[in-house]
């Protein structure tokens, strides 16, 4: 199978090669003022193996997106991956691998403890009837057991 290069660093990645979970840095970008917007990819899940249910994932998103901002006022975004295996997290002018572990780490013992789901009704959100409070939790912590592993990108 051949493959072109595209415009986005995601789809040039290796797809069969990764092997989550994994926290990889995706790439940065410097602004014409001088700050550094620096991406990160947290892969949940194998790709092409398994993914996230979506009641799960949007319930995670929700939580992630809340209490990661507890922990780095450098936080300019968490996104899901379309294709429901991760997530992307966007830091601007903070680029400190270990701590970004630290940060992640934090927010999802966060998502254990939470007792809602923030955001989880009609007005904030834009398909509230589609939650888990519990599934995201079983996201968290089956992301957390890997923690040791999320270093390692790429299998043998």
């Amino acid at each position: 199978m051949t493959t072109e290069k595209t415009n986005v660093e995601s789809f040039d990645l290796d797809h069969t090669k990764v092997v989550a979970p994994y926290v990889r840095l995706a790439g940065t970008k410097t602004g014409a003022k001088g700050d550094v917007v620096t991406k990160y990819d947290i892969r949940f899940k194998q790709p092409n193996k398994a993914h996230m249910e979506m009641p799960s994932l949007h319930s995670l998103e929700h939580l992630m997106a809340d209490r990661i901002r507890n922990h780095s006022e450098d936080v300019v975004d968490l996104s899901p991956m379309g294709c429901q295996t991760g997530f992307y997290l966007a830091l601007l002018n903070y680029n400190d691998y270990d701590g970004v572990l630290t940060i992640i780490e934090n927010t999802l013992k966060d998502v254990l403890k939470a007792e809602s789901v923030p955001a989880c009704n009609e007005v904030q959100c834009g398909w509230a009837a589609s939650h888990s409070l519990e599934g995201a939790k079983a996201l968290a912590e089956e992301f957390l057991a890997g923690r040791d592993e999320w270093h390692i990108v790429f299998g043998e």
